[in-house]
């Protein structure tokens, strides 16, 4: 399957419910996945993370405290929110018919954090994830274990009642889905990037699972920023970290 072609990509945001992506869509198709929760509009800063899907800011942590960050839970100003120990900052634009993010996060020099764009993709059981054979790939639930690409994680496939995460060692993914597919990008110099997995084929939450797929561009190889034993982004003596998502869709047909 060759899928080449650009097509012009649109991104929308809720300022309100912090700086959430509500819609990341072709003319074809949206492939953003939405849960309907109406805890989502309740939320206030420390609140539980609720899953409703689109694309969260996690920042500056994904696991531990608080709960998928600061900065989800806050409304927003025009250009990002301030948190208690940072500002983070997002301006977004189209290039090529790409969707465009610029972030920055302002901090004391040596603040560690992660940032994972959290985005759950509304994709079919034959979509596959499509990155370099061999790239070092920690699959972190349910038992953390190092593995190199694709360690079963390619093919999404029908629900099987499992969880899986896991975060690959570099910045830029494909997810194909029949002639349609969407290329996440992550760039930021001087930090470790990275690709954070969330293959939830109805194994979670345990009583009442549903189906997720997350693919999670991310500053730091890990979920938590207190984790030692991974890389993490730090601040260095500017005081502060920029970087930039871009996502591109294309459309082709069967070569």
């Amino acid at each position: 399957m060759q899928v080449t072609r650009v097509v012009p990509l649109y991104a929308e945001v809720d300022q309100s419910l912090g700086g959430r992506w509500t819609s990341l869509r072709t003319a074809d198709r949206e492939w953003l996945w939405h849960r309907a929760d109406p805890a989502r509009a309740e939320v206030t800063p420390g609140s539980a993370f609720v899953d409703a899907g689109g694309l969260e800011e996690c920042v500056p942590t994904v696991r531990g405290l608080p709960d998928h960050g600061d900065a989800w839970s806050r409304p927003w100003h025009r250009t990002g929110v301030d948190c208690p120990d940072f500002a983070f900052r997002r301006s977004m634009s189209s290039a090529g018919g790409a969707v465009v993010a610029d972030y920055e996060l302002i901090a004391e020099p040596g603040y560690r954090f992660v940032w994972a764009a959290h985005a759950l993709l509304d994709v079919s059981p034959d979509a596959r994830l499509d990155a370099p054979t061999g790239t070092s790939v920690l699959i972190t639930d349910p038992v953390p274990e190092l593995h190199e690409w694709p360690a079963g994680l390619d093919s999404l496939g029908p629900d099987d009642g499992t969880a899986t995460g896991a975060v690959l060692d570099r910045g830029q993914i494909h997810v194909i889905d029949g002639d349609q597919r969407l290329d996440l990008r992550v760039d930021c110099a001087g930090q470790p990037v990275s690709i954070a997995l969330w293959r939830n084929l109805k194994g979670w939450p345990e009583g009442d699972p549903y189906r997720s797929v997350g693919v999670e561009p991310m500053l730091g190889r890990t979920f938590d920023r207190h984790d030692t034993t991974r890389p993490v982004a730090v601040v260095p003596a500017s005081g502060s970290v920029r970087w930039r998502l871009t996502i591109t869709a294309r459309a082709g047909g069967t070569a």
